[in-house]
């Protein structure tokens, strides 16, 4: 059995940590330029190399996106940029465009390429086509079947690789290749600077009538109609390698660390426990459960099994769901006098019940009795974004454990 690769995002280097210390095998990232989340933080030079330089004293790998549909102005310098990136030390480039293919093979020979899910591929013989160009990793396109991904495994080479999305956010375009940006708000979706105009509320104003905007239904709902559930195949763990997988993939380099570090550390419990004994493996409820946790709309199975149908929209809101606040980070911990050094990321107060959650363990309750200022000075709260404090906290815990609280119900 082939053991796939769980691939995560890295918006920028902090999370990059955190995804590989919470049990990604690689993640993939996007310089400044050339990439198709220009919002994300994204990296310079100087913390590309500290980020391949930390994945690789871990055994782990990075990938950098190429991943626009360029222009002729947009390939000015980029043949600097892929010798730059290769003289890193990447381990791979994420293309989507032939002229992107031959800029890295002219600058980079050595470089192993993965074609973007940009590019659409959806069959095997379009597979083994950029397979003899250079490909040695197909991201397929996200409007397949478990079946059809099974078949263009087994119908290709066993030197090409077969990335899928796994959880994440879904486009309502085809694989991302999207014009509703560009026309709505003159922002390039294929060249980095979607506005995500899908998740805007619509109405439709008659021509005759101006100033009278009537609510689009697609039914009782609601209107947003564009507005697609997150992907989530996390109860699917063994139809995913049994498909031969080689790379399972999970979206949101503009999520938050704590969004990266829920969704790597519960699918690397998954499939961690499948690999170690498939016969004898059952999902586990508390997987999902903890899954949303995380910042998430309503999930859906995408295409794996069907076509999805009108209950794959969410038409009611555009917004996340936000069960849980992420407050803190911790930096240190002195198990002799139990005193955590944590960084807040949102406010926490005394006798707030908390979770806290770490790589490849379970988390556990915690009830905030004790906390100091940096200076010693006892405190009640911790309003200010990432203020330093002591805590109290009589479990070992450790660099990176996170604490998180749950959000009341109104």
């Amino acid at each position: 059995m082939r053991k796939p690769e769980l691939l995560a995002p890295a918006g920028n280097l902090e999370k990059l940590k955190f995804a590989l210390i919470y049990g990604a095998d690689a993640v993939y990232l996007a310089g400044k330029a050339y990439g198709l989340r220009a919002a994300a933080g994204n990296f310079t030079l100087e913390e590309m190399e500290e980020g391949v330089k930390f994945a690789h004293d871990r055994g782990k790998k990075v990938y950098v996106t190429l991943n626009i549909i360029p222009h002729n102005s947009d390939l000015k310098g980029l043949d600097r940029y892929i010798k730059d990136i290769d003289r890193i030390g990447v381990d791979s480039v994420i293309v989507a465009d032939p002229a992107i293919i031959t800029l890295v093979q002219e600058n980079a020979p050595n470089l192993p390429i993965a074609l973007s899910t940009q590019a659409n591929n959806t069959n095997w013989k379009s597979a083994i086509f950029w397979h003899n160009v250079g490909v040695s990793r197909i991201i397929l396109a996200r409007e397949l079947s478990l079946k059809e991904i099974k078949t263009i495994v087994d119908k290709t080479p066993s030197t090409l690789e077969i990335e899928t999305f796994v959880h994440g956010a879904m486009c309502i375009s085809y694989s991302g290749r999207c014009l509703l940006s560009n026309y709505m708000a003159n922002r390039d979706s294929n060249r980095g600077a979607c506005a995500q105009p899908c998740r805007w509320k619509y109405r439709v104003v008659e021509e005759k009538r101006p100033g009278e905007y009537y609510p689009i239904y697609e039914d009782e709902r609601g209107t947003h109609i564009f507005n697609s559930k997150d992907l989530c195949m996390i109860e699917h763990i063994p139809e995913l390698v049994d498909a031969g997988i080689s790379s399972f993939k999970i979206e949101g380099r503009m999520k938050s660390l704590y969004y990266v570090a829920t969704i790597v550390a519960t699918y690397r419990k998954a499939l961690d426990l499948y690999l170690k004994d498939p016969e004898n493996f059952k999902t586990d409820p508390k997987w999902l459960d903890e899954i949303t946790k995380a910042s998430h709309r309503e999930y859906t199975k995408g295409f794996y099994f069907s076509r999805p149908g009108q209950e794959e929209q969410v038409y009611k809101t555009s917004t996340y769901i936000r069960n849980y606040d992420f407050i803190g980070i911790v930096l240190d911990y002195d198990e002799s006098t139990q005193i955590a050094t944590i960084e807040q990321r949102n406010r926490m107060i005394i006798g707030d019940d908390i979770e806290i959650m770490g790589p490849y363990r379970d988390y556990y309750n915690y009830k905030i009795e004790k906390m100091w200022d940096i200076e010693g000075n006892p405190i009640e709260s911790a309003p200010h974004p990432q203020q330093i404090i002591k805590m109290k906290i009589d479990k070992p815990i450790s660099p990176f454990d996170i604490l998180r609280k749950e959000v009341p119900i109104e």
